[in-house]
């Protein structure tokens, strides 16, 4: 059976605090269409995320008086090789395996790769001076100038960051840490100049202040490549790409402790690839934002065609993120494959998490997470928080914010204290929502919870062994595609699915073996679509697996040839592989029979 998402089971979430989803009995089984799927829109994301390629011209640090000694200052070799490979038209600036180099800040230049070879390292100094002069930057979603970030590019185009190596920014040894406990008054300042409209250019930080920078920022730039690199003990957030388009970051593993050091941040980015990387990180893992309240809706650029796969997650905070600074939308996000571990030390707080507040406004419209498997998680499995981080009257007016347009499928999550949790503002409700063919296990409080919620739907969702939304859609498969022993395949009588039937022959023996795959092991419905013109009962053995489950199940007239009933056997399927078998015991043979479908 095939369907619109529109005739899903619905359950929608009431106005009001923790009104919760009741677990179903008993449903129609039915599917969307595929022409329904928002992932269709990938493979055109993907045709248009192009890495970078550069001439085969390498200029190595060391020739510009580079030393591996981890005491050498190698600012000026870095700057002085980034500027000779860009004026000769592009190349790669090596860092040999060999040991530590010690540097401030790194400016990349366009048709410039920066390869860290294994067993080289870029580490950086510990002292706040090394990253000034200050630059424009985006600091939490609001534009200022402060202290550089450890390797920054503004406007550049086709830039790479590649090898087996290692980034270091060895930020525990560094005052940044210190910072925290001291931002209070900067972080008030710089929220208040955006709300007082002061221009970019005279909100300034840097030497003085306690706004500590990024690891890697690329602002504006086009045509980037992040790739292979161990990226470890950053400032605050490890991969930022700003207004940026056509970003690639593999196969990177990132190691990150203490407070705001996130793993990848795409802010106000197009078309962005992350995929087969691993967040050890002590702060989101992959999270999307586009500015923050008046500020991000000023400069107004979404992050929107982004994807997400094949990911792997240690660390704490959202595993999947999207917020809260998403004041300047955040639209076609596709997140397929990740899986969140344990063991590192951390564990994950939240599975795929949403947050923002009603001061940030921004539209997200279309977030599509599909195969999100793992746990624990420390504090829920899926959560969209509207309500995030409202501790006092905050800068700006109210401008509430839109979520809308989610999907999420396949996500398997064992161990955390909820498994679904959708809470909405009043003013702007948590819209269209469907979750589907997910199962939750451990979970301490097991029922869907929502709040300020409408159009959510639940399709085969269990948690706790507890079926809730409609069960799982019938998976049909056509007679005429079996195996069929001494029958044939014909059309020519109204009515049937597919191409045919099949009309086995008037003999005991006569039958049909149906292959099916399961994907886990357990009771499932065998509903058999069949006609039968005589008044005659036709029986069949059904044999599941080689073990008759129905002996003599009745086929029964049913009046015409061109009249189609279903009859039901309920059996046990393994996870994997397995074979359904009719075999007519009578020398009538079997009925007309048109398909087998699978169901909960």
């Amino acid at each position: 059976m095939r369907a619109s998402r529109r005739d899903l089971f619905r359950v929608a979430g009431l106005a009001g605090g923790g009104a919760a989803l009741l677990p179903t009995t008993a449903a129609p089984a039915v599917a969307a269409t595929a022409a329904d799927s928002p992932w269709d829109a990938v493979p055109g994301i993907l045709a248009r995320i192009v890495p970078p390629t550069f001439p085969d011209r390498t200029f190595d640090i060391t020739d510009y008086g580079a030393l591996p000694d981890n005491s050498t200052d190698c600012t000026p070799a870095f700057r002085a090789a980034i500027a000779a490979c860009n004026a000769a038209g592009g190349g790669t600036v090596l860092v040999p395996g060999t040991g530590r180099f010690r540097t401030g800040a790194i400016h990349l230049l366009s048709k410039v790769r920066l390869h860290v070879a294994a067993g080289g390292t870029i580490r950086f100094r510990s002292d706040a001076a090394a990253f000034l002069p200050m630059v424009f930057t985006r600091w939490q979603g609001i534009e200022c100038h402060n202290f550089s970030p450890f390797i920054y590019a503004r406007g550049q185009t086709d830039i790479a960051l590649t090898g087996s190596g290692t980034i270091d920014g060895n930020a525990a040894a560094g005052p940044w840490f210190g910072f925290d406990g001291q931002r209070g008054p900067d972080w008030d300042r710089l929220q208040q100049t955006a709300v007082d409209g002061l221009p970019v250019d005279q909100r300034r930080f840097g030497d003085g202040h306690f706004l500590k920078p990024n690891m890697i920022q690329l602002y504006e730039c086009r045509n980037v490549l992040i790739e292979d690199l161990d990226i470890r003990n950053p400032a605050m957030w490890a991969v930022h790409p700003v207004l940026s388009r056509n970003v690639t970051v593999r196969r990177v593993k990132i190691y990150s402790r203490g407070a705001m050091v996130d793993g990848v941040d795409p802010e106000s980015c197009a078309d962005v690839l992350i995929e087969n990387c691993s967040f050890d990180t002590g702060d989101d893992g992959t999270v999307i934002k586009s500015g923050r309240d008046i500020d991000g809706r000023r400069v107004n650029v979404p992050s929107e065609n982004i994807v997400i796969r094949g990911n792997k997650y240690y660390g704490r905070w959202g595993a999947i993120t999207v917020g809260s600074e998403m004041s300047g939308g955040v639209r076609n996000v596709f997140a397929e494959n990740n899986q969140i571990f344990s063991g590192s030390g951390y564990r994950s707080f939240y599975a795929l998490y949403l947050k923002t507040n009603n001061r940030r406004g921004g539209v997200v419209d279309g977030v599509h997470v599909r195969g999100l498997s793992g746990g624990p998680c420390d504090r829920g499995g899926f959560y969209i928080d509207m309500n995030y981080s409202l501790t006092g009257p905050g800068h700006g007016p109210i401008a509430n914010p839109t979520i809308r347009n989610l999907t999420v499928d396949g996500m398997t999550i064992a161990d955390s204290p909820f498994a679904i949790k959708l809470s909405g503002s009043s003013a702007s409700p948590v819209t269209n929502v469907t979750i589907s063919n997910c199962v939750f296990t451990a979970i301490d409080t097991p029922a869907p919870q929502l709040s300020n919620t409408v159009g959510v739907r639940l399709h085969n969702v269990r948690i706790n062994g507890t079926l809730y939304g409609s069960p799982p859609a019938a998976t049909r498969h056509e007679a005429e595609n079996a195996a069929i022993t001494l029958g044939v395949v014909e059309s020519n009588h109204a009515g049937h699915s597919g191409t045919g039937f099949v009309n086995f022959d008037n003999v005991a023996g006569s039958g049909i073996e149906f292959t099916l795959t399961a994907a886990s092991a357990g009771t499932a419905t065998l509903a058999f679509r069949f006609a039968n013109g005589t008044t005659a009962n036709r029986p069949m053995d059904v044999a599941v697996n080689g073990s008759v489950v129905a002996a003599g199940k009745a086929f029964n007239g049913t009046g015409a040839w061109t009249t189609w009933q279903t009859t039901t056997v309920s059996a046990r399927l393994e996870a994997g592989t397995n074979t359904v078998r009719l075999t007519a015991t009578t020398a009538n043979g079997g009925p007309n029979l048109d398909y087998l479908e699978v169901g909960a």
